[in-house]
């Protein structure tokens, strides 16, 4: 099957007046990306079987979101390369040739993991990291053991990383997403990056004693 043109991910869209409310858009593509990568059963990651699991969570009729699923699979997450078949389901009704064809499934490649790191917080963090991680190039294995360990140490800064990773691929800011390479961040002027690096340099310098202290000053106002 031919793709179509690749259209633009929205999933860190927000209201041009609310900029901390997600656009409609965003939380479909979020929520299509998460049924993807939650290893459910085939039928549900077909394109009707995401649309009944999200209209059943947002308790409203399937059919009235199935082309706004449709849309997002087809014209963007299966171009971008962040979602692919995953294989057919056979149909007992319909027309002879779209039962023999089947319908299809799909789940999330690389780079869909990637994006799925980027939205959903902490949780689970671990396990979709080394899932990630799992297939990697020598120069990805070199930011998988920093990673890694953060996510034990500094869970919500990892997640901040791989957040702003992915947004500035939304942004065009990044022109891939793989291989995955954070040195890329080192031409985007992030104050929240810079501030957290001034931070930790500073800190270990600091003697023993200073640590202690700014710990305890830190604990008093955060």
């Amino acid at each position: 099957m031919k793709l179509k043109s690749k259209g633009k991910l929205a999933i860190f869209n927000t209201f041009k007046t609310k900029s901390n409310d997600l656009t409609g858009e965003a939380k479909r593509q979020r929520a299509i990306i998460t049924i993807l990568g939650s290893g459910v059963n085939p039928a549900e990651r077909t394109r009707t079987g995401v649309s009944q699991k999200i209209a059943k969570k947002q308790e409203i009729t399937w059919k009235n979101i199935y082309s706004g699923i449709f849309r997002d699979l087809d014209e963007i997450l299966l171009p971008l390369g962040i979602a692919e078949e995953n294989g057919r389901l056979p149909l007992k009704r319909g027309p002879k040739a779209l039962q023999e064809k089947g319908i299809p499934y799909y789940h999330l490649t690389k780079k869909g993991i990637l994006v799925r790191l980027s939205i959903n917080g902490i949780e689970n963090m671990q396990s979709q990291l080394k899932e990630f991680f799992a297939e990697s190039t020598t120069k990805e294995k070199e930011f998988q053991k920093i990673l890694t360990k953060f996510m034990i140490t500094s869970p919500i800064f990892t997640y901040s990383i791989l957040q702003k990773y992915v947004k500035a691929f939304c942004e065009n800011k990044i022109k891939e997403l793989l291989p995955f390479d954070l040195s890329k961040l080192k031409n985007i002027s992030d104050k929240d990056l810079i501030i957290q690096k001034e931070i930790l340099l500073a800190f270990i310098k600091l003697t023993n004693q200073e640590k202690k202290d700014v710990t305890e000053f830190l604990n008093k106002i955060i």
